[in-house]
């Protein structure tokens, strides 16, 4: 398995940015969100059967829109092999597809699986895009309805976003702390818009990939027809920079400040001198961990059961 470069942040952070700009690379091919991740490992265990393998990667859509077949995965596949190892080898066919030696992923969502990826790809580095999270608030408070599921697992205030930005955030640099300097890489999101050829010569160096600044040229090759909520990347990445402290009202910075202020000051970031209620924030923090397991819990029960396949039936090429 190629050691895979695996993108960290939380949703609205720039990861979508970073994914455009990187996926440019000679030497590196980083597709769209996958989601399958979690799926696949949750239905195989440790080591797969190859032929359930085969049947549960042919009903993921994701793998029909990346250009793969099964049969594109079958010849890389064995029965017993790694589960981690067999997940990998759809990136790898995505990455020769595209000509490049070398893979990696951007799924915000996997912020909440942090010790699966790990135990899937051990050998992974990390890139973790760090951005203001009251600015990330702002971004994700206002997608328009319908960009994506809205399930009860979703924040919908400013603090319940703080719970999810403290948690993913924390345990992604604990992650950092864990694998060392080598394997994670930690960059702020207000540098990537700034500076965008330093710091993506930064991340090419530590991943060793090749930087070309034909790299940082996407603007006129991105298609955002079917993602409304993208359309910044049609601008220059050093426009549009969202200000919470001017978008974002004294009320929700201080609830959002209250949930998750202490990470922010951790990280440098600015925080409002209001009062904070302490005993409202860990209300709020704990129905975000029930909520979230809740959640997780519910997930992994119906993709492990037989109900998984009688909702998502085999997809033609």
């Amino acid at each position: 398995m190629t050691q895979p470069l695996i993108l960290l942040g939380v949703s609205r952070s720039g990861t979508t940015l970073l994914r455009v700009v990187l996926d440019r690379s000679p030497g590196l091919a980083i597709p769209d969100e996958s989601f399958f991740v979690p799926l696949l490992a949750r239905r195989n265990g440790r080591t797969i059967d190859a032929e359930r393998f085969l049947d549960d990667v042919s009903r993921i859509p994701t793998v029909r829109d990346w250009g793969l077949t099964p049969t594109d995965i079958s010849e890389r596949v064995r029965s017993g092999m790694p589960t981690g190892d067999a997940i990998a080898t759809i990136f790898e066919a995505y990455a020769e597809a595209a000509g490049k030696p070398r893979w990696g992923d951007k799924t915000p969502m996997y912020m909440r699986h942090l010790a699966l990826i790990e135990k899937l790809f051990p050998k992974a580095q990390y890139v973790h895009l760090i951005r203001d999270g009251r600015d990330a608030a702002l971004s994700f408070l206002e997608m328009p309805e319908g960009t994506f599921t809205r399930t009860w697992g979703h924040p919908r205030t400013p603090a319940q976003f703080a719970c999810l930005w403290r948690k993913e955030v924390g345990d992604a640099r604990a992650l950092g702390r864990r694998v060392g300097p080598t394997r994670y890489l930690e960059v702020r999101y207000e540098e990537l818009v700034a500076d965008p050829e330093t710091v993506v010569w930064e991340i090419c160096t530590f991943a060793a990939v090749a930087f070309e600044s034909a790299m940082l040229d996407y603007t006129g090759s991105v298609d955002v027809s079917a993602k409304p909520h993208q359309q910044r990347l049609l601008t220059a990445p050093t426009t549009g920079v969202r200000s919470w402290s001017e978008d974002m009202s004294a009320t929700n910075v201080a609830a959002f400040d209250a949930v998750a202020g202490d990470l922010l000051e951790d990280l440098g970031y600015a925080v409002g001198s209001g009062p904070r209620s302490r005993w409202q924030a860990a209300i709020v923090r704990a129905w975000y961990d029930v909520r979230l397991a809740a959640w997780n819990a519910t997930a992994s029960t119906v993709q492990r059961s037989p109900l998984w396949r009688r909702r998502h039936p085999r997809l033609s090429a």
